[in-house]
């Protein structure tokens, strides 16, 4: 398993910080760097970090608001209005893939968010990406060499995003399996983190990326645009994404998704997700199980 990036895409992600909170975040030891999932940053209260085991303050002064006006101006490179319709939606994506989440005081215009005012707290995802994650399932997912209908299934913040990320990789690369056209609905920018139009994050190159819309929009785009062999999504939340995956499903298409949801128990618990299995969209499902920084994967045929 190849690990990209450590205590390296942690220093990329602080740059987009004021000088005081860089010097602050920085005064980590090495390998808590290489760990950290988050910096969070709240007005009148220290920037604390996000590891694995929880959250911690980093003991500095509290954050001033203007130093969360400073952050932004950072991470638009002083240009704010370019930015505008990232801030509609509560965040912004940087060079390197990481996630600068905003909040504050909502301008609403025809009923919608138009941008984030007065903000009152952040938080900085550091984009980390590891090579080989999908390595002891590849092989159980592709009977005949192919990507079957996958979905992979965990509570947040157990690795769905960072393994569905490495399937479309090796399925677009042919690694362990035939290459095949994926397209991938990445609503929020979590999967390939498009900056400037190249993916930051790496989902190789039969992959095709739409960004920035409704996840059922999106993946009819890419399935009348693109021809795609695999249709990728993230996180399926409302039943206009499972429709839009059975239309998919209708055309031949192999699909690959999230959902949020501890075991098939679970998912059968709750309306979107069993008529999902009732349709019987997938074939796999994939469960993940995390202890401390080690994932384990068990793979349920469900046809």
């Amino acid at each position: 398993m190849e690990r990209k990036t450590t205590w390296q895409a942690y220093r990329q992600a602080v740059r987009a910080l004021p000088r005081r909170l860089q010097q602050e975040a920085l005064s980590l030891e090495e390998e808590e760097q290489s760990r950290a999932e988050e910096l969070r940053l709240r007005v009148g209260w220290p920037m604390t970090v996000l590891l694995p085991e929880g959250e911690r303050a980093l003991g500095g002064a509290p954050v001033e608001s203007r130093e969360l006006d400073q952050l932004l101006e950072i991470a638009s490179q002083a240009s704010v209005h370019a930015v505008l319709d990232q801030l509609r939606r509560g965040y912004l994506t940087i060079e390197g893939g990481h996630r600068i989440g905003l909040c504050g005081t909502a301008a609403m215009e025809s009923g919608e968010i138009r941008t984030l005012r007065t903000l009152s707290s952040a938080s900085i995802r550091v984009a980390r990406q590891i090579k080989g994650v999908c390595a002891p399932v590849l092989d159980g997912l592709c009977p005949g060499g192919r990507l079957a209908d996958t979905l992979i299934l965990s509570p947040p913040g157990q690795g769905k995003t960072t393994l569905l990320r490495d399937l479309i990789r090796a399925v677009s690369c042919g690694e362990g399996c035939h290459p095949q056209r994926v397209s991938l609905a990445d609503e929020r920018g979590e999967v390939a983190a498009l900056y400037r139009g190249t993916p930051q994050l790496e989902v190789g190159p039969r992959t095709d990326v739409v960004e920035g819309c409704p996840k059922a929009q999106g993946l009819m785009l890419l399935l009348r645009a693109m021809n795609p062999q695999v249709l990728a999504v993230d996180e399926i939340t409302a039943p206009e994404d499972v429709a839009a995956l059975e239309t998919a499903a209708g055309c031949g298409v192999t699909l690959l998704a999230t959902a949020h949801g501890w075991n098939r128990e679970d998912l059968e618990r709750r309306p979107i997700y069993r008529a999902m299995l009732e349709k019987k969209l997938f074939r796999f499902c994939v469960q993940i199980k995390r202890e401390d920084e080690s994932r384990s994967y068990i793979v349920e045929e469900l046809r």
